[in-house]
């Protein structure tokens, strides 16, 4: 069994923990895109030392795309036993916390979901909370129009040579192929350098399979019906670029929704101003929401 590339961040001097949060990374991103913050979040808890981060690179994403045994189909459900995958072969506490970005949200969604449903064996332990950032949980309609950019430029990728002179060169390469500023700047950040050249952090056309996958899946199954012991908190950005006002319509109402205890909770946070970095351009409002919240997992513990 292959496992995905990772990384531990503990703050104990002992090295030892209580609790475990996971982070997992969008589309065309790895570890490294989380990496900031995280320590923040980690440096931000006041019980610090109880915690231990998991950054992963997802399949044919950073360090996981040259990994063996990571076999098609490269879609979200497949992701998500990755990651279940790792945990297994580390023997140790699984996420306590599971903090997903964009496509790593509907990963996240769906280990949740895998967990609550025995998918994962018997040793699997259902997280406590859930973290979706910027992640529209349902299926994407063509009408998305930050989506379709997206899903273009993938489509662009695989006519470049497999060497790219310079960052710079990709960025106005793209921009004069009508592609956005900001898209054109990301996918450009996402090169390392290979010989003279340059060459993709990502497996292009394992992407533009996962990409597919987080067009297709539908996870308000999940969150009308979250399971027993877990708080599901959607954080989203104002732009209708990504969220669609029917989608927000329908997010408003679950957190209207009032609980009999026999399943978990939903809640929906807005942050102003921020674009789909969410982490990257407001990490203060971010970790404002978050540190509250996963502290409480610890107090009863003291």
């Amino acid at each position: 069994m292959s496992v995905l590339a990772f990384e531990e961040l503990i703050s104990s001097s002992s090295n030892q923990y209580s609790f475990t949060a996971l982070l997992i990374h969008g589309l065309l991103g790895a570890r490294d895109s989380l990496i900031d913050f995280t320590r923040s979040l980690a440096s931000s808890l006041s019980t610090s030392s109880d915690w231990r981060m998991v950054l992963v690179d997802l399949r044919n994403h950073g360090s996981s795309v040259d990994r063996e045994g990571l076999s098609p189909p490269h879609d979200i459900p497949n992701a998500a036993r990755d990651v279940a995958n790792l945990f297994k072969s580390l023997n140790g506490a699984w996420p306590d916390v599971v903090i997903g970005h964009s496509m790593g949200g509907k990963v996240a969604l769906q280990y949740a979901l895998s967990c609550a449903q025995g998918d994962y064996g018997d040793s699997a332990k259902l997280p406590k909370q859930l973290w979706v950032l910027d992640a529209n949980p349902g299926k994407i309609e063509n009408t998305n129009t930050g989506f379709e950019e997206l899903g273009k430029a993938l489509h662009t990728l695989q006519t470049l040579p497999s060497s790219i002179p310079s960052q710079e060169w990709l960025v106005d390469h793209m921009v004069n192929l009508g592609f956005s500023k900001p898209l054109s700047e990301y996918i450009s950040s996402r090169l390392k350098k290979s010989g003279e050249h340059k060459t993709f952090l990502f497996n292009i056309e394992g992407a533009k399979e996962m990409f597919k996958s987080i067009r297709n899946t539908d996870y308000w199954p999940l969150l009308e019906q979250p399971p027993k012991g877990t708080e599901i908190a959607i954080v989203r950005t104002e732009s209708q670029l990504t969220w669609d006002p029917d989608v927000v319509e329908r997010l408003e109402s679950l957190m209207k929704r009032e609980s009999d205890g026999s399943s978990g909770k939903v809640s929906v946070h807005v942050v102003p101003r921020a674009g789909h970095w969410i982490h990257e351009d407001e990490p203060r409002k971010l970790l404002e929401m978050m540190v509250p919240r996963m502290d409480s997992l610890v107090q009863p513990h003291l």
